[in-house]
């Protein structure tokens, strides 16, 4: 586990315009300062990211997050005061501060208050926003461990800091409130019907334009490098396992999965890069329930299994 010395010395690295992967509540962010538009697009050069796909700014106080925001809806106080610090990102008009590099070139930035102690330590350490999506290569698995970052990126982080597994295990859910409606952009492990208690109901996403309004978006994404797909047809050639999360039907290598969706989210991403250090051939994942509550889960399996369904 990273300790204080570690975390002032990432932060210097930061203030210089390095790249430092950072733990989170949701999974390890690739850091960089996010009023520093050469320092943003060293994210996007080591992670193989396109310029189309904004990135989120992660910061330690609703005030700062105030201070980079054109306008500060109503919805803004009460998304934030019921989760934040935690895994919800808000998307709202961006000020003048955030550099176009951050979000794609849209008028909007996507603000968080991670709840993890060392992020919020090093943001403050910084004494600016930091930019922060997954510390991975673009499309693969999101990183929930140090070791799984340093798997991925190598050399392209100048540090990584050891906040030990992420808790929730998924990214943040991501609401945008620029418009005249909120809208859920991405699903997290917090359900919409929770969301709507605050917001009302929330819009549908149309897309406008040529950047995602909001990370993770692709239609494939999240993805191991061992084939993954959703369903459980019993005969399959090579080595593979499945991912069951019901008591299995028959005698077949099976992976016990979480019942509970918040469970299964915090297991997901290290099973898959566990699974994926095996030498299989493929995975098969027993679909999730079509609820609310498993939102989050079976959007990132969907996008993990695009392409090999």
């Amino acid at each position: 586990m990273s300790g204080r010395e570690d975390i002032l010395r990432a932060a210097a690295l930061i203030r210089a315009g390095e790249l430092v992967g950072f733990p989170t509540e949701t999974v390890y962010g690739l850091g960089a300062n996010a009023l520093d538009a050469q320092a943003v697009e060293r994210i996007f050069e080591a992670k193989g990211r396109p310029r189309t796909s904004p990135l989120i700014v992660h910061v330690a106080s609703i005030e700062m997050a105030r201070g980079l925001a054109a306008e500060w809806p109503a919805a803004a106080d009460q998304l934030t005061a019921r989760w934040w610090p935690g895994p919800l990102t808000i998307v709202l008009r961006k000020g003048p501060e955030i550099p176009d590099v951050v979000t794609a070139g849209l008028p909007t930035v996507g603000l968080r208050m991670p709840s993890h102690p060392i992020a919020l330590d090093l943001i403050r350490e910084c004494g600016l926003p930091i930019a922060g999506p997954s510390a991975n290569l673009f499309t693969e698995l999101s990183p929930t461990t140090a070791e799984h970052v340093r798997r991925s990126l190598g050399a392209r982080a100048a540090m990584v800091l050891d906040g030990g597994p992420s808790r929730v295990g998924i990214e943040s859910a991501v609401v945008s409130l620029a418009g005249g409606r909120a809208v859920l952009l991405r699903p997290g492990v917090i359900p919409q019907t929770e969301l709507e208690l605050v917001t009302g109901p929330l819009g549908e996403y149309m897309r406008e334009g040529s950047a995602d309004p909001a990370p993770g978006m692709t239609p494939r994404h999240y993805s191991p490098r061992t084939p993954l797909s959703i369903g459980l047809a019993p005969v399959r050639d090579g080595k593979g396992v499945y991912l069951y999360w019901r008591e299995p039907a028959a005698s077949m290598p099976v992976i016990r999965m979480p019942a509970d969706p918040k469970d299964y989210a915090a297991v997901l991403y290290d099973t898959l890069h566990r699974l994926d250090q095996q030498g299989l051939d493929w995975i098969a994942a027993e679909p999730v329930p079509d609820t609310a509550a498993w939102a989050g889960v079976r959007d990132r399996l969907e996008r993990a299994a695009a392409e090999n369904e």
